[in-house]
C-alpha cells in the first residue's frame, strides 16, 4: 500500500487517538487497550513499509503517548512514587531519547571547545572562572591539595549551598527551553565550556590526576543532571517550535508535562551530588584510589543504566507484552 493511501485510511482513527491523548474524548479501560493493539498494529506496518518515513515517527510517538494514558487508568496497588520513577519517566526517556543525545552532543562539543580554548589562550581560564579563583586554587596545588576549595566552609553548609545553586541551574536549564531551547542551549554552552577550561587548567598545573578524583566523585551525577535537564529543555523548546499535528498551545502542554517530569526526575541526583561535594569530595584525596573510582564509575553506571539502558529494556518489553 502506498504510504498516502495507509494515511488517508486511517488518519481519522489517529486523530481521534490524538483526543484521547489530550483528554478531549474520554474511553474506558478496555476501549483504550484495543485502541493501542489497533495503533501498534498500524506502527508495526508503517516500520516495515515507510522505516524511515515521518509516518512511523508520528505513530510511535502517538503509540508512547497512548500507553502512558492506558498506564494512568489502570488500577495498581504500586507506590505512586515508585510508578513515576520506573514506568513514566523510563518511558518519556525512550520516546524522547534524540533530545537525550543532542544534548550530550552540545555537552561534548562545548566541553572540547573549553578545552582548545584553555590550551590556545593562557588567559582564557581567567575570563571564564575569574582570578581570584585562578589564583586561590594555584595557592592550593603548591600547599599540595588541588580541591582545598571543597574544604571550605561545613559539611552540611556546602551541602545545602551546592544543592541550593545546582537546583537553580537545572531549573533554569529546563525552564529557559521557553526560547525556543535557545535558552537552554546557552546555558549547557557556557557550563560545558566552563568544565572543559576548568579540567585543561588542573592538566596544565599537572595535577589533573588528583582533581578528577574530588571533582568526578560528586560530578558524575552532577554533571551528567545537567545533560539531562539539558534534554528535558530542548523537548520543551521542541514543543513550541514543532507542534507537528498538534495546536502550539497543546503540544506545549504535553511537551511541558513529559519534559517537566524528566527535569524532577533529577532531582534525586542533584540532592546525591551535593552530599557527595559536601561530605565525601573534601578527603577524596584521603580515600583510597579503588574507593573513590567504584564511586565514580558507579555513579556514571547507574545515570546510564537508569537514563539509557533501563528505558529500552522497558520499551521492549511494552511490545512484547503487547504481542502476547
Amino acid at each position: 500500500m502506498r504510504e498516502v493511501a495507509f494515511i488517508k485510511q486511517n488518519k481519522a482513527k489517529w486523530l481521534g487517538i490524538e483526543e484521547v491523548i489530550t483528554g478531549k474524548m474520554k474511553k474506558n479501560p478496555d476501549d483504550l487497550s484495543s485502541l493501542y493493539i489497533n495503533l501498534i498494529n498500524d506502527l508495526s506496518f508503517a516500520q516495515t513499509y515507510y522505516p524511515k518515513s515521518k509516518t512511523t515517527i508520528y505513530l510511535n510517538h502517538l503509540a508512547t503517548s497512548l500507553y502512558q494514558r492506558i498506564y494512568k487508568t489502570k488500577r495498581t496497588e504500586t507506590n505512586r512514587i515508585s510508578q513515576f520513577f520506573f514506568y513514566e519517566v523510563p518511558i518519556i526517556m525512550y520516546e524522547y531519547r534524540k533530545f537525550l543525545y543532542f544534548a550530550f552532543a552540545v555537552f561534548a562539543i562545548f566541553t572540547g571547545i573549553g578545552v582548545v580554548s584553555a590550551h590556545f589562550d593562557e588567559d582564557f581560564v581567567k575570563l571564564i572562572l575569574g582570578d581570584d579563583y585562578v589564583h586561590m586554587t594555584q595557592e592550593n596545588i603548591k600547599s599540595g591539595n588541588p580541591i582545598a576549595v571543597y574544604d571550605m566552609g561545613s559539611t552540611w553548609g556546602t551541602a545545602i549551598a551546592i544543592i541550593r545553586n545546582n537546583l537553580m541551574v537545572g531549573a533554569k536549564m529546563f525552564f529557559y527551553g521557553i526560547f525556543g531551547g535557545i535558552g537552554t542551549f546557552i546555558i549547557l554552552m557556557l557550563n560545558s565550556i566552563m568544565l572543559g577550561s576548568f579540567q585543561y587548567f588542573f592538566q596544565q598545573q599537572a595535577v589533573l590526576g588528583e582533581s578528577m578524583l574530588g571533582i568526578w566523585v560528586h560530578g558524575a551525577f552532577e554533571i551528567f543532571g545537567m545533560v539531562v535537564e539539558a534534554m528535558a529543555g530542548f523537548i520543551l523548546g521542541a514543543s513550541i517550535l514543532f507542534p507537528k499535528t498538534y495546536s502550539r498551545f497543546n503540544s506545549f502542554k504535553i511537551g511541558f508535562k513529559k519534559a517537566f517530569k524528566i527535569f524532577i526526575s533529577t532531582i534525586p541526583f542533584t540532592l546525591a551530588a551535593g552530599f557527595l561535594e559536601g561530605f565525601v569530595t573534601r578527603h577524596a584525596l584521603d580515600i583510597s584510589l579503588i574507593i573513590n573510582l567504584f564511586i565514580i564509575f558507579s555513579c556514571l553506571g547507574f545515570v546510564f543504566w537508569y537514563y539509557v539502558i533501563y528505558p529500552y529494556k522497558l520499551n521492549k518489553k511494552m511490545r512484547y507484552d503487547t504481542i502476547l
